[in-house]
Parts: C-alpha cells; structure tokens; sequence
C-alpha cells in the first residue's frame, strides 16, 4: 500500500494513495488518528480497514498538503557516508562501522515545506536518501529477519549546514538546523518494492539541472544490514525513522560548491517511491514574513 499524511478538502490524517487519488482513511476510522502511528503500531486493523476502503470518502492526491507521516518519531537515526564514491569526493576513508548521528524533531518537515538557510551560513547542501519506517521494534535483530521490521519506505532530504557540520567531528550542529530535513509524502510499503528497497533510482535535482543520480545498489550498508547494527545498541521502536545515506553529488565537493539558494526548489526522487520537493527559503525572509502576518 502506499500512504500519505495530511489535510485535504475531506479532512486531515492518513491516507491511502491510489494513482492520483487518495482516500482518507481518518475519515473512514478515527481511532487511525492523525498520523501513520496507530497503523505502524498496529492499535488499528489495517487488514479490517482494507475491507472497508471503498467506503472513504475519496480526493486528488495533488490537493493533499502534506505533513510528517509520524508527527514525532522516538528516534530519527541516519547514516553517513553509506554509497564509497560519496565517501571519496567528502575526502574520507571508507569506514569499517557506519557513521550514525541523531536528528532532533525541530530540524524535520514534510515535503513541501519551506527549506530554510539559515542567517548564520549559505552553505545549505542537499542529500537524496532513502528513508525507513520501523513497524516492528526489538533489539538484537539479525539481519536474515530484519526486513521484517520495517513498515515501509520514503524519500528524506538530509539538508545539511556544511561548515557547521565541519565545525568538530561530531556532525550534530550541521545536520539540526531547524527545518532542514524533508520526509515524504508517500510511505511505501515493502510488498510494493524490491526486498530492501534494493535497486532504486535515486536523484536530487533542481529545475532540469540533476545533481545527484545513483540506485540504492550502490549502498555499503543495506537496510537489513543497518537495523541489525543498529539494534546491536538501541531498541528500535514502531514509529521510529532511519536514514540510509545519500550518493556522490553533494554540493560541497563540486567545484565550485554548489550550495542551494533562496528561491529554488529541490528535488529528491526515488524510483517507485515519489518525488519530496521543498522550495528553499532564506530565514531572514522567513521571519519577515511570519513578523508581517
């Protein structure tokens, strides 16, 4: 199935999309709730609400404004320097562990909204990733069952503050800037895609110029790799969210660098999964327009 979550001319919450157009499954239950948590989690039959889906009041997927599919996530876990010709044009060794940190929730929005550069840099770089939906939590999960866990796929822009990521060795300040981190708007489930979402076109371009082009073949860590390593040292939990690295491409390794500015739009697509575009907007002219209203 694939899902999005957000508000349309019947309502907001959880949708089931179909083509171009969607059903709001809410609308239908509202023990569904406001976000994919009650179905990841499985408080809600999904398999019962299925039967039911022909009876949810129907609209265009286009008109749906899009919002975080889980509002707030326990753990938003990433990868770094997860595709080797990636980890060269960074200038760094390819690593025998992977490079995890952690995102914040004030740094995460939905596709569609506003990237924002912050006053304080104009270094704001752009990272095409996968991004994974846990449905089953547990701890010291082999990787032979850990494409069990998960609940389905989506597209993230890992928007990153390159000299403030540079700042130490601990990359936290440059990959937290607020609303920096796009997700969405579809979550696919696995059924719908190869195992581990295995072989996917993946790409971030703006306008006709594309920035980035890979398939997820490429990745050093595959999925089921990535939750048995980490399940090594935290409890995964339904609901929680885990980034899988982007490929070659990034703007800081061009030459010049390429860094996004105000007035463009980014793109991230991935092959059979959707399309996360966010205009990117300079702070100061955030905060003047949010001072005016």
């Amino acid at each position: 199935m694939r899902f999005t979550v957000g508000t349309g001319t019947t309502g907001s919450g959880v949708f089931v999309v179909d083509n171009a157009q969607a059903r709001n499954l809410s609308a239908l239950e509202a023990s569904v709730g406001d976000d994919l948590m009650g179905i990841v989690s499985g408080r809600v039959d999904l398999a019962a609400l299925a039967k039911r889906l022909p009876d949810a009041p129907s609209e265009p997927l286009a008109g749906i404004a899009p919002e975080l599919p889980i509002k707030r996530p326990g753990k938003v876990i990433c990868l770094g320097l997860n595709y080797v010709d990636h980890i060269k044009e960074g200038g760094y060794d390819v690593p025998e562990y992977p490079a995890l940190f952690m995102r914040g929730l004030n740094s995460l929005m939905p596709a569609g909204a506003p990237m924002v550069r912050p006053t304080c840099s104009e270094k704001l770089d752009y990272e095409a990733e996968l991004m994974l939906v846990v449905g089953r939590g547990g701890r010291h999960i082999g990787e032979a069952e850990a494409l069990d866990h998960v609940f389905g796929y989506t597209v993230f822009n890992d928007g990153s503050v390159r000299d403030y990521q540079r700042k130490t060795h601990q990359w936290t300040p440059g990959k937290n800037f607020d609303a920096t981190g796009a997700i969405g708007p579809v979550v696919v489930t696995p059924d719908e895609l190869p195992a581990g979402a295995d072989g996917l076109k993946i790409e971030s371009r703006v306008g006709s110029e594309i920035l980035q082009s890979a398939t997820t073949a490429d990745m050093l860590w595959s999925v089921a790799r990535t939750i048995a390593t980490i399940s090594e040292f935290a409890t995964l939990e339904p609901g929680d969210l885990i980034a899988m690295g982007t490929p070659p491409g990034v703007g800081h390794a061009r030459r010049p660098p390429r860094w996004l500015r105000p007035g463009e739009t980014i793109e991230v697509e991935i092959e059979s999964i959707g399309i996360c575009a966010n205009p990117v907007v300079a702070e100061e002219d955030l905060l003047a327009t949010e001072a005016a209203q």
